[in-house]
């Protein structure tokens, strides 16, 4: 895992490519370089910071440059050494051991038609100075990040987009894709934060050429392999996932895991123990009085007994953050406003493991989006039988759930604030409800809290949100909704602030679920061996019962969160008057006073959580502050 960049015909490409590399140093603390190289009508510069798994030696050092071709590469190929074995019987010989030279290898036999072969995940940018052309490619689900800005005839990319916004300075904030962000609580990886910067997309290339050109390529789509996957055979789950685990544990320094214990970080787990005895797992505590107030699930209790049956080296981090302090730091490295607590978990369990000695941990991401885990999957499939309820009985339990406090002074009410969403949603068209159970805001609500210049703004985002619901040919709505949490909620929110918060600890974090393969898997199962009767995730818990015991397996389901209404009420309370009442945001007339004052009147009532609306204000206001601070 490293950071790259690169300009391609810019000028003074040479010092913008060592400040772009400069800015993405906690990627890879490990060693940097440069290639520097005369094309067409100017220059050619690639920048690397290294973090060392794979080769240690400087075998393994980039750019790495071989017959014509250099390249700057972020990520792991888990296929590697089969692609090794390919190469070497076409004639391909190697100076080292690192996936790096497979992959510029694969370049110069195959070009871009490599791309379909490479299983993991990865970022690129390799120049062939033949035709003076540069190419950047992006891995098949977005789990790494690649942002872009052209100008004229010229290119430049990076790693993080702050590495951008900070070297070119007049990058100009993007209105829709913080409208986005609001309704989200993070931004599609269809968007990005500032105008003149683009992402690109999962599974996709983009090349220039020296005079200016563009070409731009599809060699993968989630959609169409969910289309073809749904006429498969059911495959061996459990076979596909172990296999999957072990790949991913290919490195040559020690792997670790997070164990929150959960199913899947249970499962995976268990996994790398059978392959590596002893390995160990980092988990998370809160303070007892905010897990309390939070009405917390006590996960502790299920790591310790998945750490003490697989013999794991168990290590416990009570996080009591100093939230004030890291509020701007994880804003600043996220690089967009995501307001999702579970990024500053990811950051502290990372820096946890790095000072330990670990650079490479494994996740559970993506089980829940693949296997229908999230409550919402269910929520919205018991809304389809709700809509069946006669609305005489209905009006009546609506309005008993409405009277009801979400929170005392003392303590939550979890089963509550789940009702009250339930019932936001429960009688809406698929689409819509589907979107409603895990958005922040509904239409009025949204546009009742931006100026009423973004009105039209608000109408295109809940397109887009519905446009790419629709753009698929499933027959079953249980994966309609895995597909599209697939395409969206995945890559614009978990990949994303598990990439930046890890890195921004210097560790690199896998994710097994998040795999060609097992997303295959995943979509050529049925819907109903997905959720079943009140039960989600039915398929993996059923592979996951050849290895963990039934009390892990079938337990409730916990969050990979934080305490926020704890955080709101005590350690965030001033910062949260200041914002409403003297934000920039409400200063600008982005947001309206009355309504973010009527949302922290709500939160103090107890009669709605709006805990996470707020925190996401927050995050917004601070990445709001610094980006326009020019």
């Amino acid at each position: 895992m490293c950071g790259i960049a690169g300009a391609y015909l810019w000028p003074d490409g040479g010092p913008v490519t060592d400040r772009l590399t400069k800015t993405l140093a906690h990627r890879g603390p490990d060693g940097s370089g440069r290639y520097s190289h005369a094309a067409g009508t100017g220059d050619v510069h690639l920048g690397h910071r290294r973090l060392s798994i794979i080769d240690l030696s400087e075998t393994g050092a980039q750019p790495m440059v071989a017959e014509g071709l250099s390249l700057t590469y972020n990520g792991e190929l888990y296929n590697a050494p089969e692609l090794r074995r390919e190469l070497e019987a076409a004639g391909e010989r190697f100076r080292g051991t690192s996936d790096t030279e497979v992959l510029l290898r694969a370049w110069r036999v195959w070009g871009v038609d490599c791309l379909p072969k490479l299983r993991g995940m990865f970022a690129f940018g390799v120049f062939d100075e033949r035709t003076g052309e540069l190419t950047l490619a992006r891995d098949q689900l977005g789990i790494k990040p690649l942002f872009y800005v052209r100008r004229g005839g010229g290119l430049v990319f990076a790693s993080e987009l702050k590495a951008l916004a900070n070297e070119l300075g007049d990058l100009t904030v993007n209105d829709a894709a913080l409208v986005a962000s609001l309704l989200y609580y993070w931004v599609p990886d269809s968007r990005c934060a500032y105008r003149e910067a683009a992402k690109l997309p999962p599974g996709s290339w983009l090349s220039i050429k020296p005079n200016g050109e563009v070409e731009q390529g599809t060699y993968w789509s989630l959609r169409d392999v969910a289309a073809q996957a749904q006429h498969a055979p059911e495959p061996d789950l459990a076979a596909v996932v172990e296999e999957s685990t072990r790949a991913h544990m290919l490195a040559d320094v020690p792997v670790a895991t997070f164990l929150s214990g959960g199913l899947d970080s249970s499962y995976l787990t268990a996994l790398a123990a059978k392959h590596s005895p002893g390995i160990s797992a980092y988990t998370i505590g809160f303070r007892a009085e905010d897990a309390k107030f939070e009405a917390m699930p006590d996960d502790l209790k299920y790591a310790r007994i998945v750490a003490q049956k697989f013999g794991v080296d168990l290590k416990e981090i009570e996080i009591a953050p100093q939230v004030l302090d890291l509020l701007p730091k994880m804003t600043y490295h996220l690089d967009e406003p995501i307001g999702d607590p579970a990024a500053i978990n990811t950051f502290l369990i990372c820096t946890a493991a790095r000072e330990a000695g670990v650079k490479v941990m494994l996740s559970g991401m993506g089980a829940d989006e693949l296997f229908a885990g999230y409550r919402k999957h269910l929520a919205n499939t018991l809304a389809v039988r709700y809509q069946k309820v006669p609305g005489a009985l209905r009006t009546p339990v609506k309005s008993v759930v409405d009277r009801l406090p979400v929170a005392t002074s003392k303590r939550g009410y979890r089963s509550v604030r789940f009702a009250k969403r339930f019932l936001s949603f429960a009688e809406m068209p698929e689409e819509t409800a589907f979107r409603r159970s895990y958005t922040m805001y509904d239409h009025a609500e949204l546009t009742g809290l931006l100026s009423p210049d973004l009105r039209a703004t608000v109408d295109d985002v809940l397109t887009e949100h519905a446009d790419t619901y629709h753009d698929n040919t499933l027959s079953d709505f249980v994966n309609r909704m895995c597909l599209a949490d697939s395409r969206m909620f995945l890559p614009g929110l978990n990949l994303a602030y598990t990439d930046r918060s890890s890195m921004a600890a210097s560790t690199e974090v896998r994710v097994p679920f998040v795999d060609v393969e097992v997303v295959k898997a995943a979509f050529a199962l049925p819907g109903s061996a997905k959720i079943a009767g009140r039960q989600g995730k039915v398929a993996l818990k059923k592979a996951a019962t050849s290895i963990l015991p039934d009390e892990i397996v079938y337990r409730p389901k916990g969050l990979f969160s934080a305490p926020l209404r704890a955080w709101m009420s005590r350690d965030l309370a001033p910062l949260v008057r200041e914002v409403v009442n003297d934000g920039l945001l409400v200063r600008s007339g982005f947001l309206r006073r009355e309504a973010l004052q009527r949302l922290v009147a709500e939160d103090a009532s107890g009669q709605q959580d709006r805990s996470k609306h707020l925190w996401h204000v927050l995050t917004l206001e601070h990445w709001y502050r610094a980006a326009t601070d020019k």
